[in-house]
């Protein structure tokens, strides 16, 4: 069962790739929801006034995957998805490739355009530093405070990541555990007494 996947660790450094006078600048953003898509391209568009095409792909998800490719302007097919294609390639997801142009005076034909997309994301990504994550499955455990030393020993033994917590007479804590251990753990949590146990979706 594969239950990891490859994403980036921080926004990229921003890349320079020149073709016949047009400059193409190649930022990579890790994203995990696509609200986050607009504001980066607003700034971008902030940060480059002069360009006239701010074209862009995204891949979210590991299991349920969602993308899109945007040429925002430039013949149909001929930006967007050179660039998707380059996050196809290198296999990563949870990421946003913006690729801004700025028109150098000599037109490049859609054979070039997709060419200088596709290279322009290929040393985007090339310059980023990609990592690897796990897939999660979250748990909501529910006890009493009395049952808290036996839910502390299993997170301990278990090296359970704690994503939250409340603690009161009658407490909460939310888990994480890589998806291969979950059907364990959750055997485990659900065998205990007066301890509920479900998965959080």
């Amino acid at each position: 069962m594969k239950d990891t996947y490859n994403t980036i660790a921080f926004p990229s450094e921003e890349i320079l790739f020149k073709e016949k006078g047009s400059k193409f600048f190649g930022y990579a953003y890790p994203i995990t929801s696509e609200e986050e898509v607009k504001p980066i391209i607003d700034s971008l568009r902030k940060k480059h006034p002069t360009a006239c095409h701010y074209c862009y792909a995204y891949q979210i998800g590991a299991e349920k995957i969602s993308y899109r490719a945007n040429d925002d302007g430039e013949p149909s097919n001929s930006a967007g998805m050179p660039i998707y294609g380059q996050i196809q390639s290198f296999s990563v997801t949870n990421i946003l490739i913006v690729i801004v142009r700025i028109f150098g005076g000599t037109k490049l034909g859609v054979g070039g355009l997709i060419t200088a997309y596709k290279t322009a994301a290929q040393l985007t990504l090339e310059n980023a530093t990609i990592i690897e994550k796990t897939i999660d499955t979250h748990f909501l455990i529910s006890f009493d405070y009395k049952n808290m030393n036996k839910i502390m020993r299993i997170i301990k033994e278990k090296n359970l990541d704690i994503v939250h917590q409340k603690m009161e007479m009658s407490c909460e804590i939310e888990v994480k555990t890589r998806k291969k251990n979950a059907s364990q753990l959750f055997e485990i949590l659900n065998s205990l007494y007066e301890i509920e146990a479900k998965i959080k979706e």
